[in-house]
């Protein structure tokens, strides 16, 4: 009996073995290169442990056959992955070849009835439906509707200016924390320019839409779980999809679009003429063009609220921190502020972009933080691409495609010194879109998919730093660590840690 139950255990780990590892000769058969993988991790030995974010496996991956190969086999769990290794090919996958690399991984994994609001972001969409989107969604965001509610911006400033100043009397010995602040500012600056209310985010009674939206990406346990899960059983994609936004993160959301909608109709029943034409606007017109429903109206609405929340948060809070760390490089940034403010006291919107250090330091932010660290594609139509000294590769529908934008980001081929925060190297004429057009420097995508609020974004985070370069010098606390680790668990690229910063009033 006790040789029979150990022959039905052997004969079960062997087939919870072979399980593990029969789709690790995926690459091997098509001739293409790649590391080892392992049962349960695949070539991401942190996965589970989280010991490290899952970049620097990556990372590694790039380092090891980057001079050799364009491309190379990986596996994260079970499914296999095509990682890009050479920028010139990353640029084919996001313009030159995009009918073969068309939409997102992410879409797979969604639909309407397991998360209506992400199933309706212009990320997740596929073909037709994200190409009807992004026409319906691209003329709310043009430069004149953003250069509109620039005035609400500098509105939000001076609140984040008088936050400051009140956080810092209190004198917590900590300092205050660059991500909460810079959080408290994206939120108040969307909510108001997005469906014209106030979050009151830098009161002592904020509404819960800071928390909601947070709650969007600071993912639950179950969440990480059900990505493993879905790792090791790729199957199950094609029977249970992912909820991403919470049901009451998406139930208050639809509340608050309805809220807004109702606030706004009743300011123009009664004839009241609202002094600009926000997105709020747009989205109303879109909802009477379309005949949408409160639900779709919020699923536009989470478009815009979603993609200029957290990242733009993250982007400012790290911009932060190098110009802190630096004293030389923030006094610079604050020369070329003072002068070109106007009489009242901020840069006017025409002049916001045309600021080259400004430029220069935000753009090098995100070289080291980028709002994707990396993007995966889908492949949507067969295509033979070469592999420097490998045979041509044939990629097929369905496979996906890692485009390791903070591999290219942090290799010293391309940009010197690249974990010095070196803003210069920004400063030549076009010189972000230079790179972008190298592959090298993608940050917020690129092709016809690039990210349609990317100016909107640039927009808040610049403001926000003229905003507080100009009324303080802003300090490293002790407790912000010196290096730039990032956080093992973060969804978003982050300093481990977070960001502690001390603010000292200029006089």
């Amino acid at each position: 009996m006790t040789l029979m139950t150990f022959a039905l255990l052997a004969l079960l780990v062997a087939l919870g073995y072979q399980y593990l590892t029969w789709t690790f000769g995926y690459w091997r058969k098509r001739k293409v290169p790649g590391p080892s993988p392992k049962p349960l991790t695949g070539n991401f030995p942190n996965m589970y442990t989280l010991k490290r974010h899952s970049f620097y496996d990556m990372q590694d991956i790039y380092r090891k056959y980057k001079q050799d190969y364009d491309m190379v086999g990986m596996f994260l769990g079970r499914a296999p992955q095509l990682l890009v290794l050479n920028p010139e090919l990353a640029h084919r996958v996001f313009v030159a070849d995009f009918k073969s690399f068309h939409d997102n991984e992410l879409a797979n994994a969604v639909d309407e009835k397991s998360d209506y609001i992400l199933a309706n972001n212009m990320f997740t969409m596929k073909g037709e439906q994200w190409k009807q989107r992004r026409t319906d969604i691209t003329p709310g965001l043009t430069m004149s509707r953003i250069k509109t509610v620039y005035p609400v911006t500098n509105q939000v400033c001076n609140k984040l200016t008088e936050y400051i100043r009140k956080q810092s009397r209190i004198g917590a010995p900590d300092g205050l924390n660059s991500k909460h602040l810079s959080l408290c500012y994206t939120t108040e600056m969307v909510t108001d320019c997005v469906l014209g209310l106030s979050a009151k985010s830098f009161t002592d009674n904020p509404t819960p839409i800071m928390d909601k939206m947070k709650n969007v990406f600071d993912q639950s346990l179950t969440f990480i779980l059900n990505v493993m899960i879905f790792a090791m059983f790729p199957i199950l994609s094609k029977i249970r999809k992912l909820r991403f936004i919470p049901k009451d993160v998406e139930k208050f959301f639809v509340s608050l679009v309805e809220t807004a909608i109702d606030a706004r109709k009743q300011q123009l029943d009664i004839g009241k003429q609202f002094d600009r034409v926000d997105f709020l606007d747009y989205i109303m017109q879109l909802g009477n063009k379309h005949k949408l429903s409160t639900r779709q109206l919020a699923a536009f609405s989470m478009t815009f609220l979603i993609d200029g929340f957290e990242t733009t948060a993250t982007v400012l809070a790290h911009a932060l921190l190098f110009l802190a760390r630096d004293v030389k490089i923030q006094q610079r940034l604050r020369d070329e502020i003072h002068a070109n403010l106007n009489n009242q006291g901020f840069v006017d919107f025409d002049k916001l972009n045309d600021l080259p250090f400004l430029d220069a330091c935000v753009q090098e932010t995100i070289r080291f933080f980028p709002p994707l660290i990396a993007s995966n594609k889908l492949c949507t139509k067969r295509i033979d691409l070469p592999n420097g000294k490998g045979p041509t590769v044939t990629i097929e529908p369905g496979t996906v495609v890692v485009v390791p934008h903070g591999c290219f980001m942090k290799d010293e081929d391309y940009f010197t010194n690249p974990e010095l925060f070196q803003p210069d190297r920004f400063m030549e004429p076009n010189a972000a879109k230079t790179y972008r057009d190298r592959g090298v420097f993608m940050a917020f995508g690129d092709g016809p998919r690039i990210c349609i609020g990317m100016r909107f974004a640039l927009t808040q985070i610049k403001a926000a730093i003229v905003e507080v370069i100009n009324n303080f010098d802003v300090k490293i606390n002790p407790k912000t660590r010196k290096d730039n680790l990032i956080d093992s668990s973060s969804f978003l690229p982050k300093l481990q840690g977070d960001i502690w910063l001390d603010f000292e009033e200029r006089k």
